[in-house]
């Protein structure tokens, strides 16, 4: 039997993917199969597990069936000098975390988005008050950028605080009660608490935050993490990032049907 000739035919016609490291946490092939299965479409969805992401344009050669794919933690950055182009949003954000593979006939090149920001605000959206004027911004990566984007299109002015202080970011230490009690949204986009670490949360003053205060964390995996736990206690209304995760995620659909 021809082993490649069999493998051509069970190929899917389509194939998506997620790049990162690592991506034991990610429920994305979960819920790209589930809506394959769904809607009967003859497509995959697979994890590409790489520390670097020079990695990238070898699993794209390798790949011809893949039509797009999305970037998680660490490369949301470092996929950028690989790309053809990049839509607007994602060049003003400095992220991207959706690929679209544009082949034409042996060649192909790459266009960049970021479908965080969609997801953070349709997912946020809904649970704003008046008083959620200022936001402080945990952690300054990747998603964090899409974060900062985000509010400031909701009219909310975001503070990044990050565990070295420089212009413009505060330091964990520098969260006084005032600081807390001024900013009534505060958004976790470091990997603090996610699993296995569920056990570790960010190091804020938990014990100055109150029922006004709404705290989201783009966490998904657990469902709760400790910062929202902690937050809860306190009376503050909790999000998890699960939403994002699939609002996102139909976003990223979208570009890669453009």
């Amino acid at each position: 039997m021809d082993t490649n000739k069999a493998n051509k035919e069970s190929a899917p016609a389509e194939l998506y993917g997620l790049i990162g490291y690592p991506l034991g946490h990610s429920f994305s092939a979960k819920f790209f199969t589930e809506k394959f299965e769904k809607e009967n479409i003859d497509a995959a969805y697979q994890n590409f597990e790489i520390e670097k992401a020079d990695s990238l344009m070898d699993i794209v050669a390798k790949h011809p069936n893949l039509k797009g794919f999305n970037v998680t933690i660490p490369h949301k950055q470092a996929v950028i000098p690989f790309l053809s182009e990049m839509s607007e949003e994602a060049r003003a954000i400095g992220a991207v975390n959706v690929v679209r593979v544009i082949r034409e006939q042996d060649n192909f090149r790459l266009k960049g988005y970021n479908s965080d920001v969609i997801g953070f605000c349709r997912s946020l959206q809904p649970l704003l008050q008046p008083h959620h004027r200022k936001a402080l911004v945990l952690g300054t990566g990747g998603a964090s950028k899409a974060v900062m984007h985000g509010l400031r299109k909701l009219g909310i002015e975001p503070t990044y605080v990050s565990r070295t202080r420089k212009d413009g970011v505060l330091a964990y230490e520098d969260l006084t009660k005032e600081i807390i009690s001024e900013h009534k949204v505060i958004v976790n986009c470091s990997p603090v608490g996610m699993f296995p670490h569920v056990d570790e949360c960010p190091n804020i003053p938990y014990e100055y935050l109150t029922a006004e205060h709404l705290l989201y964390d783009l966490v998904y995996n657990p469902l709760e993490t400790l910062f929202l736990k902690k937050g809860a206690e306190q009376g503050a209304t909790t999000k998890n990032g699960l939403e994002m995760l699939h609002l996102q995620a139909l976003a990223s659909w979208d570009f890669w049907h453009e």
